[in-house]
């Protein structure tokens, strides 16, 4: 009789704050089935969801960190990490099977460890963007639009930050459309015009989905009936 194959999978980690080496599930790629994915990414899935594993958390002094962090840690890091959260931590075991209540503690310790290591505001708006998704699952509008605006304000110190000089064009697109889901729709308009009248970007796909998303929020202020700006009175960016 065939064995069941288990739709997790282990990887070995490595803590570079307490240096020990530990396991950690993934989910099999053949049990990642997507059902749908959101005009920000958000991408739901039917039974497994891979976004759960994406962060590691360190069993033996949980440092919870993704594979965007950086592979280094000073050693005044290090000691402001023990001072804040490891001093702490209590062995909890999260390298095996999680549940939505588990991905959201995982979510949070990353965002901590974030914050204390001083890590890139790509990676903390890419760690808020994925809590926003979570509250998301669970219909929790009001959370979720606390950790999108969150995500957001960290978007735009990523974009000024990096400045116009390298191909942000997902990066702005991010921006209109998060502005469009918080109601702030001339502000979407805005980074959604930016894309597609910049003759420098070159990226089709982001081009087209800007232009989508300016037509629905064209549509959004209709529904709210609110006044649209000259640019929007004809049906197409």
């Amino acid at each position: 009789m065939e064995t069941e194959l288990d739709p997790l999978y282990s990887i070995k980690a490595n803590c570079v704050c307490c240096e020990q080496s530990f396991q950690t599930s993934r989910v099999r790629p053949s049990f990642r089935k997507p059902i749908r994915t959101e005009s920000d990414f958000c991408i739901h899935y039917k039974l497994h969801n891979p976004d759960y594993y994406v962060v590691r958390v360190c069993p033996y002094c949980g440092y919870a960190f993704t594979e965007n962090f950086s592979e280094t840690m000073t050693p005044r890091t290090k000691e402001l990490y023990y001072e804040k959260l490891g001093k702490n931590w209590n062995g909890l075991d999260l390298t095996g099977e999680r549940d939505w209540s588990g991905a959201m503690q995982t979510y949070k310790l990353a965002l901590v460890c974030a914050q204390i290591k001083g890590e890139k505001d790509r990676v903390v708006a890419g760690l808020l963007h994925h809590i926003a998704w979570l509250y998301r699952y669970k219909d929790n509008k009001e959370q979720e639009a606390r950790f999108l605006q969150f995500a957001l304000d960290a978007y735009i110190k990523v974009f000024e930050v990096e400045g116009e000089d390298v191909n942000n064009a997902r990066l702005m697109y991010l921006i209109g459309e998060l502005n469009r889901r918080l109601g702030n729709y001339q502000k979407a308009v805005l980074w959604f015009g930016r894309v597609i009248n910049d003759k420098k970007i070159m990226d089709s796909a982001m081009i087209r989905a800007c232009r989508e998303q300016w037509v629905q929020t064209r549509e959004d202020m209709i529904a709210a009936q609110l006044e649209l700006p000259e640019e929007m009175k004809e049906s197409r960016a």
